[in-house]
């Protein structure tokens, strides 16, 4: 079996509007990628329809997750094959701890009749917070609620570090993150770097790919990859712009 994410040919759309209009991608566990271009591309159209968000409809292409197309498969169906997405704008679920959130995600991962023992679950918090640079106490409140932007992206990465995705999908994490909210962050993301992990990492910004640097960088244009190349293409961006690429892409 290959341990990949391949998207093939990826088309989709948002009622009549075609967004995707036919992305190619490879992503091997152990590879991070940066995924980036301007506004209103098809970036984080291309996270939801990996997770499956029902907006979007796919016309045509798969999305391969070792091999097996999950395109058929509900979001809780693929979340349990080991995709993760760290959402751009997280939501608040009032009413729901930290603690039994995580505790029920875990439980959701496993095989049936299998238990998340308490030893296994408070042990891997605690590893998970320290690494986050996070009281103890967070986790007795409410999902997201009353959090700063900057306490809802840490929280993200606290789950990604407590489910131990496959692959991992950042939407724009670092959006509304100041400097040191970043450094977390990104200290989280490096914490799981190694053969088993995956991942496409969506940013605007060079800033981000300075803390996790990819292993490869996709300009995504008018729904399409561009242009790949490693991380010095971010900086490029980040100096330059996208007019180059626009012209590249007309050319």
């Amino acid at each position: 079996m290959t341990h990949q994410l391949e998207i093939r040919n990826l088309h989709a759309t948002v009622g009549d509007t075609e967004i995707l209009k036919g992305i190619n991608l490879i992503v091997p566990r152990g590879e991070l990628h940066a995924i980036m271009g301007p506004n209103g591309n098809g970036k984080s159209t291309l996270a939801k329809v990996i997770v499956g968000d029902p907006e979007y409809t796919v016309t045509q292409g798969e999305v391969l997750v070792d091999g097996q197309n999950i395109l058929e498969m509900e979001p809780d169906e693929r979340a349990r094959l080991g995709v993760f997405l760290a959402f751009q704008y997280p939501v608040e679920i009032p009413g729901v701890t930290i603690a039994n959130f995580l505790r029920l995600a875990m439980q959701a991962r496993k095989a049936e009749g299998e238990e998340v023992s308490f030893t296994e679950f408070y042990g891997k918090l605690q590893s998970a917070l320290k690494t986050l640079e996070w009281d103890e106490s967070i986790v007795e409140r409410y999902l997201n609620a009353g959090f700063s932007g900057g306490e809802k992206k840490r929280n993200e990465i606290l789950q990604m570090l407590m489910l131990e995705p496959n692959y991992i999908i950042m939407d724009e994490t670092d959006s509304g993150l100041d400097v040191d909210a970043l450094k977390i962050v990104s200290k989280g993301v490096n914490s799981m770097r190694g053969p088993g992990l995956g991942g496409l990492i969506i940013t605007h910004y060079q800033r981000l790919l300075d803390y996790i640097v990819p292993d490869k960088v996709h300009i995504i244009l008018d729904g399409k990859v561009v242009q790949t190349g490693g991380p010095e293409l971010a900086k490029k961006m980040d100096t330059e712009g996208y007019d180059w690429v626009k012209e590249l892409a007309t050319a």
